[in-house]
């Protein structure tokens, strides 16, 4: 039985969609979602050819496969892994039911070995060394005058040695009428010892089935970026159960088991360190390059190394729903939402392969037909056309590139959730800033308090820790922090009520309080004349502040600082450098404080003062003046600004399930420097698309040309149309090389 899985491609539940992009709203009657894993598939165009006959499937409502990391996607009734091999033989597919089945299972079923070979030592390249030295000899035999059957039985034997694999594939392809590529190479071959053309035929052999050998080769590197991440935790873990020490697989752990970790371990599941102080190189899950000090209270991830003491960590999370369960499922699975240049590239592919078998039939049966051409020449020029007839290099161009990509920025602490979104983040002209936990460290001090009546500075904070400490806002946090720091208890509030982005009031001790910001005091009339100057002089500091107060006057001001991160004014200038126009900072503080703040930064415009509805505007005018716009938040409090830009890209989301959901892009720390890291990423990632899209395009364009005047021959067909896939293969492994900035 298939395990659904229902979070697979949720996108923002509950958010306003992005133009251009897939809905999001949550869909109560929606399909259940199941998830295969799979193993033998060839190429890229027999993949979208199972996935075409799945979704033909009795009971299938939708079904994607996920040619990167080798999954399928079957949205409806679930299928047998029976029914699936099935529709899977014309590739020899292998299937197992469940998101979390990996190598051990697929080798249990003589699928995988346990270690995987090198690709020169794969039974298929070895028996295309042997069909090349048939080959070698068969030319000597022609040299030497032997008898031409000896010369045409080493040919023969070459094809069948170098060819074996694909005409077990392509074979039953003919006779089901189902023309992919190991059918077409098979039609070629054949048809070329009929005319008589047995070295060529031996060639062709040869060649496919090395290149074939190398393309898996190179598509594998691609899919260890991704399955290097799924390495990074142990499988099994020392716990502590009824006093006695064991070892068990993570499987069998349970929450609240309690697993002790030694220095140089890994972690092996998501916990909380109830004993022992020590040191975690978390770079698995945050991207990190510096281990982080841990103690009683922390927590820890999976994947993460201990560095230096031994610990104890309450397991807080089984195997399949820890952090790093969460990352690489997100990422093996992020091809399903395929960028636009994916969706045009399928279609293409869709018409290119049967208006190429027509071409090759017509110039087969016309020229002889119409205008006496001889027969074998004009079959032979047919079968060469129909070895490029496969759109293999082109359908592979998009996702090689986006898997590779996806791989390099999870293991640098990015999770992007689509290829459209990776696609998106590259074509940003804008990118838009909040300012508390973004450009700032998120954590503000009060630094003044000044009181205009009869009330201490203690009664101040008193007071105000008081109401704020039913608030969320950061500066409540700070008010709160500061009281306990002078061992001051909040005053107890009664009739407490809160207004959302302007302030809160309460009553304390009888007397009724109003705490919020100057803007706020102003609309609700409160003369502010005499504090005016204050409240102008800190603002200019780059200070925030706080107004305490009852319904009509002001009875003390607090001011709050938080301190700009030290790599936000560089973060800003590497934008510029990788190619965003405009940097702006959206804010909720007063118009001085953000000016403050964004010279600091250096960002091009600062727009102060909003209400969370009005950064929702602001994002909304932003892309109407330069298109594609991003915006960095916390990926909580904005969440209608994240939605609302073209790439929403949240911050310190390590472990936080809501943010994860919410994102497009998520940094799984507080590094703001990965933010112009993911901008070049999705560059360099279209770059390398729009190349393989050229390469494709033109290897087959030569050939198509070549083909008219009769020029193409059968080797030369087969070397472009593999040489094509391979080379957009390795091009796209360029991007193991994009790495952040220190």
């Amino acid at each position: 039985m298939a395990v659904p899985n229902d979070r697979l491609l949720d996108r923002n539940p509950g958010i306003a969609e992005k133009p251009g992009q897939p809905a999001n709203r949550p869909d109560p009657v929606r399909p259940q979602e199941h998830v295969y894993r799979l193993a033998n598939l060839s190429c890229a165009d027999c993949a979208a050819k199972f996935e075409d006959k799945v979704k033909r499937a009795s009971g299938v409502v939708d079904a994607r496969v996920l040619f990167g990391s080798s999954q399928l996607i079957v949205v409806g009734q679930p299928l047998s892994v029976d029914e699936l091999e099935r529709l899977g033989a014309f590739d020899n597919i292998k299937v197992v039911a469940g998101a979390d089945a990996a190598a051990p299972e697929l080798a249990g079923r003589g699928v995988l070995s346990a270690e995987r070979s090198p690709w020169w030592a794969e039974p298929r390249v070895g028996r295309a060394a042997m069909a090349l030295l048939l080959i070698a000899a068969a030319h000597v035999l022609q040299g030497s005058g032997a008898a031409p059957v000896i010369a045409t039985t080493a040919y023969a034997a070459a094809v069948l040695l170098g060819g074996w694999g694909t005409f077990k594939k392509g074979i039953p392809g003919i006779f089901r009428l189902d023309f992919h590529m190991n059918a077409l190479m098979t039609v070629s071959v054949a048809g070329a010892m009929a005319i008589g053309y047995w070295s060529e035929a031996a060639t062709v052999a040869f060649l496919f089935g090395v290149s074939e050998a190398l393309e898996n080769h190179a598509m594998d590197r691609a899919r260890r970026s991704i399955r290097s991440l799924a390495e990074m935790a142990p499988t099994r873990a020392m716990v502590r159960r009824e006093g006695k020490e064991m070892i068990v697989p993570v499987e069998a752990i349970r929450v609240g088991d309690v697993m002790i970790v030694r220095p140089g371990e890994k972690i092996a599941l998501d916990g909380r360190v109830i004993r022992g102080r020590t040191e975690v190189n978390q770079a698995a899950i945050t991207g990190e390059s510096l281990p982080v000090a841990k103690e009683a209270g922390d927590a820890v991830f999976a994947g993460s190394l201990n560095h230096s003491g031994a610990i104890e960590v309450e397991v807080t999370s089984r195997a399949g729903d820890s952090t790093l369960a969460r990352v690489i499922a997100l990422v093996e699975r992020a091809e399903a939402e395929r960028a636009p240049t994916q969706e045009f590239v399928n279609r293409f592919a869709r018409i290119y392969t049967p208006a190429v078998t027509v071409l090759a039939v017509g110039m087969a049966l016309i020229p002889p037909l119409v205008w006496g051409a001889a027969w074998l020449p004009s079959i032979y020029e047919a079968l060469a056309l129909l070895m490029v007839a496969c759109p293999c290099a082109l359908v592979v161009s998009t996702p090689v590139a986006v898997v590779t990509a996806m791989g390099v920025a999870a293991r640098s602490g990015v999770l992007i959730k689509g290829g459209i979104h990776l696609e998106n983040i590259g074509r940003l002209r804008a990118i838009a800033f909040d300012k508390t936990g973004t450009l700032t460290s998120g954590e503000p001090v009060v630094t003044d308090v000044i009181g205009f009546q009869t009330m201490t500075e203690e009664d101040i904070l008193r007071v105000a820790a008081g109401i704020e400490r039913y608030s969320e806002h950061p500066l409540a946090g700070a008010i709160l922090r500061a009281a306990a720091d002078r061992g001051l208890t909040p005053g107890e509030v009664e009739d407490f009520e809160s207004f959302p982005g302007r302030g809160a009031r309460g009553t304390v001790g009888g007397t009724e309080y109003w705490i919020g910001s100057p803007r706020w005091f102003r609309e609700r009339g409160v003369n502010l004349e005499s504090v005016n100057n204050r409240i102008g002089g800190f603002q200019e500091e780059g200070k925030t502040l706080v107004l305490l107060g009852r319904r009509d006057t002001v009875t003390a001001l607090i001011a709050v600082a938080d301190r700009v991160r030290p790599s936000a004014r560089e973060v800003v200038a590497n934008l510029k450098m990788a190619g965003i126009g405009p940097t702006v900072l959206l804010t909720g503080d007063n118009p001085a404080t953000a000016r403050a703040i964004g010279r600091t930064v250096g960002v091009d415009e600062v727009r102060a003062g909003l209400l969370p509805e009005d950064k929702v505007r602001a994002v909304s005018e932003l892309r109407q003046r330069y298109g594609r716009v991003g915006m960095v938040g916390d990926g909580v409090n904005d969440a209608p600004a994240l939605a609302a830009a073209t790439t929403g890209i949240a911050m310190g989301t390590s472990g936080t399930d809501l943010a994860l959901e919410a994102a497009d892009v998520a940094l799984m720390n507080d590094d703001l420097s990965k933010v112009p890291f993911a901008v070049r990423l999705g560059r360099a990632t279209l770059r390398i698309i729009q190349q393989n899209i050229f390469i494709a395009l033109f290897m087959k364009t030569a050939a198509l040309l070549l083909a008219f005047p009769g020029w193409l021959t059968l080797w030369l067909a087969i070397v472009g149309d593999m040489g094509a896939t391979l080379l957009v293969t390795a091009n796209a492994l360029r991007l193991l090389r994009v790495r952040p900035r220190s």
